[in-house]
């Protein structure tokens, strides 16, 4: 065959580091739950809140190991989609790339509608009123972050190291900014006493687990990321505790600046940090200051994974045959999955139609646990299945790890709201039927797939600087998790 009529197959490109794989994952999880509904949690549990991000931190850390497994032995785009499809078999592989899909375009709808209602709070305290509504705020961020994503994941990743960075030099500052307005330890008000008993627990447990999920975002973009043998578990590793650290330090803050005969009110609040400041008497530039932090950090940096992400799912399934072939095609230019990213932006435009929080997230959540049971359980078919793959890294206690996340992740499920229930129900029966449509009109056959190998180690010289970022990785989050959890244990004592 002539070179010139050679097919010439368009792949994606490996340009994102152990930083992006950080800031894509926790930029994906720190975002619209920490700042709603997980902030709702605080105006149920009060300061036993960090009871309830512990309890969220300590199950979400073994299945992240089981994702790192995963991820350093399949690096390729398509993530729980692939592993699922490999370990058991190609129907749970669809199943949970379309919970994945379904998950990632709820938190994109609620993270829109979030950052619609902290720039509204952060234009009246400046004095401006936008005459357009909370939706169309929303729909207008969507479009703008559909248009980043068909740039090219390389401008995105830049992007996301700003919006994060952006996001942590701003919350510092105005944790400094609140502290003259802050009260210390001493409250140990329970503002809803129901919410410590068992039945009232394991909702608020789920909300705040909520605020984590999204912790193996990476593992959807590995075949756009460097030496991700090595990359992929060190970012899996750190981002629970990098998200605890977060969520607790903003918790904390919100606790100390909320009069405790007020706490309640937040169960409730749209916009709980904005409110709570309000509540608290505190307007001006500590109120800016944080509603730019959260609106163009938090918001943008969430918006921005969970639009890149989720598209790299359709274009895998897509590829295999399991979608329509449409969604699997790349830009010649930027090779990015145009057509995937515009069908999911029109699905976030769609939610945000519904302007509910609370809609969205419970819709995300049935699909979320149930994505993370089918990858969990995908570990334990891989191992068996396929024994000789290489693996990079290898997660500990396999066979008691896995069973008992599976069984917490479906007590978690077990809380959720009946209509979100059957909502996830109907899109996953969606799902399967157009799976087994165009298996049917591509004519594929249920067959083990050749793995491709792994991408060459890094050299003596970038391995040795690989080594030294992540070192520093690692102590940067672990003093920031023990710094945040002696805070906590301050206040209640």
């Amino acid at each position: 065959m002539r070179m010139q009529d050679k097919e010439v197959i368009p792949v994606l490109k490996r340009c994102l580091g152990l930083r992006e794989s950080i800031t894509i994952t926790t930029g994906t999880v720190i975002g619209v739950g920490l700042f709603t509904v997980g902030a709702n949690v605080v105006g149920l549990l009060g300061p036993a809140v960090i009871l309830a991000t512990l309890t969220a931190l300590l199950i979400s850390v073994y299945p992240a190991l089981l994702y790192a497994e995963m991820g350093a032995a399949l690096p390729y785009s398509g993530g729980t989609y692939q592993y699922a499809s490999l370990g058991l078999g190609r129907p749970f592989g669809m199943l949970a790339g379309w919970c994945f899909i379904i998950s990632m375009v709820s938190v994109a709808s609620g993270e829109a509608l979030a950052f619609s209602y902290y720039i509204r709070t952060l234009l009246e305290a400046l004095g401006i009123y936008l005459p357009l509504s909370d939706r169309w705020i929303a729909c207008l961020a969507v479009v703008g972050f559909l248009l980043l994503a068909a740039r090219g994941v390389e401008m995105s990743g830049r992007m996301q190291n700003g919006f994060l960075f952006f996001f942590w030099g701003v919350a510092v500052v105005w944790i400094f900014s609140m502290l003259p307005s802050m009260h210390f330890g001493g409250t140990l008000v329970i503002p809803n006493p129901a919410s410590m008993t068992l039945a009232g627990f394991l909702p608020c447990v789920a909300m705040i687990w909520w605020c984590f999920a999204g912790f193996e975002t990476c593992c959807a973009m590995g075949e756009e990321i460097r030496h991700p043998q090595i990359n992929l578990p060190r970012a899996l590793i750190l981002a629970p505790f990098l998200v605890f650290a977060v969520n607790g330090l903003f918790q904390w803050a919100l606790l100390c600046i909320v009069p405790p005969a007020s706490l309640a009110s937040l169960a409730s609040a749209a916009a709980p940090y904005a409110e709570g400041m309000k509540l608290a008497g505190v307007i001006g530039f500590p109120l800016i200051l944080l509603c730019l932090g959260i609106a163009f950090g938090g918001d943008f940096s969430t918006l921005n994974a969970s639009v890149s992400a989720p598209a790299r799912y359709l274009y895998s399934m897509a590829k295999d045959g399991a979608l329509p072939k449409f969604l699997g095609k790349l830009h010649p230019r930027f090779q990015t999955p145009i057509p995937a990213i515009l069908v999911l932006g029109g699905c976030m435009l769609l939610l945000i139609s519904t302007n509910s929080l609370s809609i969205i997230a419970s819709l995300s959540l049935f699909a979320t646990l149930l994505y993370y049971v089918i990858g969990i359980a995908a570990a334990c078919g891989l191992r068996i299945k396929n024994p000789q793959l290489d693996r990079p890294y290898r997660a500990p206690l396999l066979w008691l790890g896995a069973p008992v996340s599976v069984l917490i992740y479906l007590l978690l499920m077990t809380q959720l709201d009946p209509t979100a229930i059957v909502a996830g129900v109907i899109w996953c029966l969606v799902g399967l039927i157009l799976f087994a449509v165009c298996r049917r009109k591509y004519k594929k056959r249920e067959t083990q797939p050749t793995l491709p190998p792994l991408p060459p180690p890094p050299s003596a010289e970038t391995k040795r600087k690989m080594d030294r970022e992540y070192h520093i990785w690692c102590v940067v989050v672990a003093a920031a998790a023990l710094v945040v959890l002696g805070l906590h244990l301050a206040f209640l004592l």
